[in-house]
């Protein structure tokens, strides 16, 4: 076994997983995950650079992150970036600041790469004879991949659920013009998407990322988050339109009494959970498999 750790910075959260992995099965036991909501890509799609306070937020979860990584031994670190350091001007800050304190320098990575990521870390567990499409919801982008044992297609576009909140949401609750937009833009991106990945002929759905699990937290009725619950959850097409309905008319303080919603994602979650729905939509699917794991084990598992 190798003991690794695999960072992750999106453009809403940071996360860790430190795990020890077989070499040769691909086997992963998991010692340690964890997330914390740092916002990284605050304002980067209006000005295109990563603001002070969201890199002192980003640097503050990588000092925590350096003292497990430390506590546990591991013998092989990856940290990957995705879309919010991908599009800032002054993402040579935010390099510096994480050689000097994790010893690593973050991998900017591309689009396609990320959603490789995604999709090995989504489907190690579930390989059988279906075609998946898994779709990972993050905060700049969202990434598309159809494949089996292998991704056949991929495509990244600027569809998170943080980037079409700043761009599209002033009011509590979001206006029926701002939603519309927030579809119009999604709708356009699932075009997209589709001219290179073939969106609608999968046979599964496997939905990723904070949005899809927190609208399946809320689909299940859960007081409180539960992975176990939520990991391999299979939701309805109705029940997602459910709560997206209910979302849709909340204020964010009713948002924020939600038990399973996580403080940074109540400003975000209208976004992210409508993109869920819009992609069941345009690709008729019945139901979303829910996958707690993702790129974070893609990045393990590409260590071992």
């Amino acid at each position: 076994m190798t003991r690794v750790a695999a960072i992750d910075c999106g453009t809403n959260s940071i996360r860790l997983l430190v795990a020890d992995v077989h070499p040769a099965t691909g086997e992963l036991i998991e010692l340690d995950r964890r997330m914390t909501i740092v916002r990284l890509g605050q304002g980067v799609d209006r000005t295109g650079r990563l603001a002070p306070e969201a890199l002192e937020r980003t640097f503050a979860a990588c000092r925590e992150y350096a003292e497990v990584v430390k506590e546990l031994g591991a013998e092989r670190i990856r940290f990957v970036a995705t879309s919010a350091s991908r599009d800032a001007e002054n993402r040579a800050d935010f390099v510096n600041g994480v050689v000097e304190i994790l010893g690593v320098e973050p991998e900017v990575i591309t689009g396609d790469q990320e959603a490789a990521f995604s999709f090995t870390g989504a489907t190690a567990e579930l390989r059988g004879d279906d075609r998946y499409l898994v779709v990972d919801i993050g905060g700049g982008s969202t990434e598309f991949v159809v494949g089996n044992t292998h991704v056949e297609a991929a495509r990244s576009v600027d569809i998170g659920c943080v980037r079409l909140t700043e761009r599209h949401v002033r009011s509590d609750p979001p206006a029926a013009a701002e939603i519309e937009a927030i579809v119009t833009d999604v709708r356009a991106a699932l075009d997209l998407a589709a001219e290179t990945v073939p969106i609608g002929e999968a046979d599964t759905l496997v939905g990723l990322a904070g949005s899809v699990t927190t609208v399946a937290a809320m689909a299940l009725g859960l007081d409180a988050y539960d992975s176990e619950r939520i990991h391999r959850s299979r939701i309805s097409f109705d029940q997602v339109a459910e709560v997206v309905g209910r979302l849709l008319v909340s204020t964010h303080d009713e948002r924020a009494a939600i038990p399973v919603l996580h403080p940074g994602r109540v400003d975000v979650i209208i976004a992210g959970a409508l993109v869920l729905l819009e992609v069941m939509e345009r690709t008729g699917a019945a139901e979303v498999v829910v996958s707690e794991h993702d790129i974070l084990d893609g990045i393990a598992l590409s260590l071992a």
